[in-house]
C-alpha cells in the first residue's frame, strides 16, 4: 500500500501525540515522508514539552511524531511516565526510570508502530526510528526489542534505529533469544552511573549493533551544543532514508 504521512487522527484517541512535518512539506500533508521519527520524552515531561526538540532538529524528509507516555505521575508531581509502576531509587530518592515497560511496550510496538504506522499509514519497519530521552529511551529500546521478536502473527523485524539519551536497555527487560538487529546509539555523560560499562554490556547482549557516544561533561541530559549533537546527526544521516540525499549539516539544534 502507498504510504501516507501520519496525522494525529490516525492514532487512537487515548494516545496523546503531536505531528511535525519536515520543513519542505510543512504547508502540505500530501507529500509522504520516507521516514518517521518517534520522540519519547523523559519521566515527568509531556508530548507538548518535547515537541520543540523535534521542531528544532528540522530533519529533512522525516515526519516527527512525539508521543506522550501512558501514565500520569502521582502525588501531583506533574507530567507522565513510561513505567508500569512508580518507584524511587533508595540511594538517591529520585524516581527510578527502570520501572518495567510492559504497558508502554504494548502501546508503542503494537498500537503506534504496527497498527498505525505500518498497517494504516503504510510504512515499513525500516522506515521508523525512535529517539528517547531518559525513561523514554529505555521504553524505546524495549519497544524495538519487542518488534524484533514477533511471533509470526505480527510484523517483526528491525527498525531504522534507536537513539537513547541517558538510558541503556532496562534491567527488567528480557535478554533471552537472538540478538535484535535494530542499530542502537547510546548517548550519555562522562562517567555516567546509569549508562555504565555494565549497562552497555547488557544492551549489547540484546542488540547486535550498539554504538556509545559520551559527552565530555558529566550528566546524562539532552545534547546542548554541536559537538554533543554531532554523533546523533551522523546516526541520522546513516540510518534515515532519503530521496534526494541528506545535505551536509542539515541536522542542527535550533
Amino acid at each position: 500500500m502507498p504510504i501516507k504521512n501520519p496525522a494525529v487522527s490516525d492514532f487512537p484517541s487515548e494516545i496523546t501525540v503531536t505531528v511535525t512535518l519536515p520543513p519542505s512539506t510543512s504547508s502540505s500533508a500530501s507529500t509522504p515522508s520516507p521516514n518517521v521519527l518517534l520522540l519519547l520524552h523523559g519521566i515527568g515531561d509531556t508530548a507538548a514539552g518535547f515537541t520543540s526538540f523535534g521542531q528544532a532538529i528540522r530533519l529533512p524528509e522525516t515526519t516527527v511524531v512525539t508521543i506522550q507516555a501512558p501514565a500520569a505521575l502521582p502525588f501531583d508531581l506533574g507530567g507522565f511516565h513510561w513505567g508500569d509502576d512508580v518507584s524511587f531509587d533508595s540511594r538517591t530518592g529520585a524516581l527510578d526510570i527502570d520501572a518495567g515497560f510492559a504497558r508502554s511496550t504494548k502501546m508503542l510496538a503494537n498500537t503506534v508502530i504496527r497498527q498505525t504506522l505500518v498497517r494504516k499509514c503504510g510504512y515499513q519497519l525500516r522506515e521508523i526510528m525512535i529517539f528517547g530521552f531518559g525513561q523514554g529511551g529505555m521504553a524505546g529500546l524495549a519497544a524495538a526489542r519487542e518488534i524484533g521478536s514477533g511471533d509470526g502473527a505480527q510484523e517483526s523485524g528491525s527498525l531504522a534505529g534507536v537513539i537513547s539519551i541517558g538510558a541503556p536497555f532496562a534491567l527488567s527487560g528480557s535478554r533471552f533469544g537472538a540478538k535484535n538487529r535494530t542499530p542502537v546509539l547510546l548517548v550519555s555523560g562522562r562517567d555516567s552511573e546509569v549508562v555504565s560499562e555494565g549497562a552497555v554490556r547488557r544492551t549489547k547482549d540484546v542488540f547486535e549493533f550498539v554504538e556509545v557516544s559520551r559527552y565530555k561533561r558529566k550528566g546524562d541530559g539532552m545534547p546542548s551544543n554541536r559537538d554533543e549533537m554531532l554523533p546523533i546527526m551522523q546516526f541520522f544521516a546513516r540510518r534515515l532514508r532519503s530521496r534526494q540525499g541528506v545535505p551536509e549539516g542539515s541536522v542542527e539544534l535550533g
